[in-house]
């Protein structure tokens, strides 16, 4: 799943190439893909972008019309979603390959971009609404750790009588907006932390360790895709993990062997050692 850092460089890359330009044509493909139904794709036709932001791992597509009216497109990826940029957009609305194209935009000058997705359920949506805060995911987005508003005292008062597991309550968009599984993951075994730990139950100096840690690992994966082009953006971050997804590897810190622990439908990756006083989860 796209976290804050790759979706931060997919904004970056996408207001780059689109900003000032006039959408002529936007076609949501899979019906379940749209999550509102007035506007409708149809009516962004002849509309400018005038910016590209991140909503914590949504992209807004912010639009205009010739007499200033607002229109924002918001993106959320889902699991598998992804963008693929055209220098020159096809005409047609099929794409071979692996993923499903869920959505394409055609602008005037002849380049566009796709939205597509690769999952099996095909979770990537997309709502198109007059104000940001009309898209209910948004309305509700937590604290950002790579926004100017996060510090230790916000991060700690999040956590302040949270009986939830800390590596679920990062997760929770509610809280803070941004980190999915792969950087939850990074974040504990940096912060050493075991993923199922209540927030309720840290200490003051491991919540201030986990604040420093949350912040620092996104910041610098976010500093290092900085540029980096959509289609190597998944492979960049994979190559930095150093336990998501390492399960049975050497933990580079202490040099014990990565485990995982499959919890709620999900899995997690920690070392015993660095995180859980060398107690194997189970």
């Amino acid at each position: 799943m796209p976290e804050s850092p790759e979706v931060q460089e997919l904004t970056s890359f996408l207001r780059a190439h689109t900003n000032g330009r006039v959408i002529r044509t936007a076609d949501v493909l899979l019906p379940k893909a749209l999550k509102t139904q007035h506007p409708a794709p149809a009516d962004l036709a002849g509309r400018r972008i005038t910016d590209v932001t991140r909503l914590g791992k949504m992209i807004d597509i912010a639009t205009a019309d010739e007499v200033g009216g607002m229109l924002h497109v918001i993106v959320h990826f889902g699991h598998d979603g992804w963008v693929l940029w055209h220098d020159l957009a096809p005409e047609g609305l099929k794409r071979a390959g692996d993923a499903t194209l869920m959505a394409r935009f055609r602008l005037e000058d002849g380049s566009g971009f796709d939205l597509t997705d690769a999952g099996q359920w095909k979770a990537l949506t997309v709502h198109i609404v007059p104000l940001v805060t009309d898209v209910p995911a948004v309305a509700k987005l937590g604290l950002d750790p790579l926004s100017g508003d996060f510090d230790e005292v916000r991060f700690a008062s999040v956590l302040a009588g949270r009986k939830k597991q800390i590596k679920a309550l990062l997760q929770d968009q509610t809280a803070f907006a941004g980190i999915g599984n792969a950087y939850s993951d990074e974040i504990l075994h940096a912060a050493k932390i075991s993923p199922l730990t209540h927030a309720a139950g840290l200490s003051t100096a491991e919540v201030a360790r986990l604040a420093e840690q949350t912040h620092q690992i996104l910041a610098n994966a976010t500093e290092a895709r900085r540029g980096i082009a959509p289609s190597e953006l998944r492979a960049a971050k994979h190559a930095a993990l150093q336990v998501h997804r390492r399960t049975g590897a050497i933990c580079p810190v202490c040099g014990d062997q990565i485990r995982e622990l499959t919890f709620s439908g999900a899995a997690a990756q920690y070392c015993p050692t660095c995180q859980t006083g060398g107690v194997a989860l189970s």
